[in-house]
């Protein structure tokens, strides 16, 4: 899908056709779109088709007095589970457009669309893209409030129910973290890039602004780590758990079918088909009290050893 945008009057105004200071946006573009834009703003198509790998890491490259800048953003995937993952997503920066390439719907993007994010202009490109990367590594931050929100969630039903769809989503969780921590590191490396101000020039503001955007990716890494630490504890402390309910209940039953034994044996004795006869067998209650009697004592014999 190809859109395009321009702040007319400090609203962020949809155009039909491009124009000199707009945002051209391409979500999971065709060949048609991809070919339609790289011809019209003489875009190297290797630099639009770089965002919908989704084994793309973040990067930036530059050639041609065009720019590419690849960021990872973070996505929800619904579906028995709330799952988040990470997708690339590519900002091309030419000397009079932007262009925004990804493979699915970003809420970042739609942001922008809908005129959400204050101060981001169209015809200020290094101030536009810095506000987009700042979004990003709030979004990110966002996501993992959520991550521990649902992690408080489904720790206090573990402890009720211990079943295995909560430990799943324990699992989903954990393996979304490793994703995030991984896309922001490579974030991290690339907006360090950008710092240095050497392939895109960065004025004062532009600098604390970017600056802004490092601390909050940080901290993302930051919490990251933590939940996952927390995340992988909680697990290996469940299974612990699991695995020492297991040996009390076998403990239990191992009991129940000793002391379930006893009669069997008194009661086989009797059973048997013997001539001369056994002690008191005419007696038919002797064997049954003789049973609760040995059973009363092996109950008390596991009972004192704490084996039942």
């Amino acid at each position: 899908m190809l859109s395009i945008h321009k702040t007319i009057d400090k609203k962020m105004t949809r155009l039909d056709a491009i124009q000199d200071g707009c945002w051209i946006n391409l979500t999971y573009p065709t060949e048609d779109e991809l070919n339609t834009v790289s011809e019209a703003l003489n875009v190297d198509p290797g630099f639009l088709r770089a965002a919908l790998d989704e084994e793309e890491t973040s990067r930036i490259d530059t050639e041609d007095g065009q720019t590419l800048i690849i960021i990872d953003v973070p996505a929800v995937e619904k579906d028995d589970a709330v799952v988040y993952s990470t997708i690339p997503l590519g900002i091309i920066v030419t000397e009079k457009h932007i262009i925004t390439v990804c493979l699915k719907e970003s809420s970042i993007v739609k942001d922008f669309q809908d005129g959400l994010v204050k101060n981001a202009e169209t015809q200020k490109r290094t101030r536009f893209i810095l506000y987009m990367l700042l979004q990003v590594a709030k979004r990110f931050l966002q996501y993992l409030k959520q991550i521990d929100k649902i992690y408080n969630y489904m720790e206090r039903h573990l402890y009720k129910s211990q079943r295995n769809k909560e430990l799943i989503q324990l699992l989903d969780l954990e393996k979304s973290l490793v994703y995030f921590n991984t896309s922001l590191k490579a974030n991290e490396v690339t907006l360090e890039k950008i710092l240095r101000g050497r392939i895109i020039t960065l004025y004062e503001e532009d600098h604390d602004l970017l600056e802004d955007v490092l601390i909050e990716v940080r901290q993302a890494i930051e919490m990251a780590n933590i939940y996952s630490s927390i995340i992988s504890g909680m697990m290996d402390a469940f299974a612990s758990v699991i695995s020492n309910n297991l040996n009390v209940i076998m403990k239990v039953l191992t009991s129940i079918t000793v002391l379930l034994t006893v009669p069997n044996i008194i009661f086989g004795f009797y059973g048997m088909n013997i001539t001369a006869g056994l002690p008191l067998d005419q007696f038919w209650w002797i064997p049954l009290i003789l049973a609760v009697v040995i059973i009363g004592l092996v109950a008390l014999i596991l009972k004192r050893h704490d084996l039942f």
